[in-house]
């Protein structure tokens, strides 16, 4: 039987930034557990238009603006080969960042966020795997090597893809609480991953 229950309602929930090759469930994962709290979820990339995802999945996202009402900002990941370069990808990320009021990134999507300067002496992580290219493009944040998911003020990181959907309930049960979290976690039959130290990924 489908969950009726009234939901928390936002403002909405931008699951950016979108580019071209991005990880499927880096995004969709967390969109699932987040779409309960959205009065509007909504697709963004830069340019707007169609984005692929690594898998080829084609996405239909909007132009950002910078105008616009952002809460929960989420950014996925990617092969790191494929991630943005563009100086304008990362002024457009850099001011929706500083102006949501929380930032929400998976996997090398913490890259992403890093070079903005955003996450300089915060604490964070990475996909376990990319973690040491991730140390040494930008070594002034403070990586975590053994954890699923890390929250430090109003940004929150995770570790490799689906750790994202674990850092997204994560959110929810800070925010909106336990019970919150795991009726989400019930309804969506995801065995969830509560402890952000439980890292069965971790190198070393």
């Amino acid at each position: 039987m489908p969950d009726k229950r009234p939901r928390p309602r936002q403002k909405p929930i931008l699951p950016s930034w979108f580019f071209p090759g991005f990880e499927t469930i880096d995004a969709m994962g967390p969109v699932e557990m987040l779409g309960s709290l959205a009065d509007t979820m909504r697709f963004v990339s830069l340019d707007g238009g169609i984005v692929k995802s690594a898998q080829g999945v084609p996405v239909m996202t909007e132009k950002f603006v910078s105008e616009d009402p952002v809460r929960i900002l989420l950014v996925p990941g990617a092969a790191p080969q494929v991630l943005p370069k563009e100086k304008a990808f990362f002024e457009a990320g850099k001011a929706a960042a500083q102006k949501a009021e929380y930032v929400l990134r998976v996997c090398t999507g913490s890259l992403s966020v890093a070079q903005t300067g955003l996450l300089k002496g915060r604490k964070a992580t990475s996909n376990k795997k990319a973690l040491p290219m991730v140390m040494k493009r930008v070594p002034d944040v403070n990586w975590q090597k053994k954890a699923r998911r890390v929250a430090d003020g109003k940004f929150y990181t995770s570790s490799g893809i689906t750790a994202g959907m674990d850092m997204a309930l994560g959110f929810i049960a800070d925010r909106y609480g336990e019970n919150e979290a795991r009726r989400i976690a019930a309804f969506t039959e995801y065995r969830r991953s509560a402890d952000p130290a439980d890292d069965p990924f971790a190198a070393g």
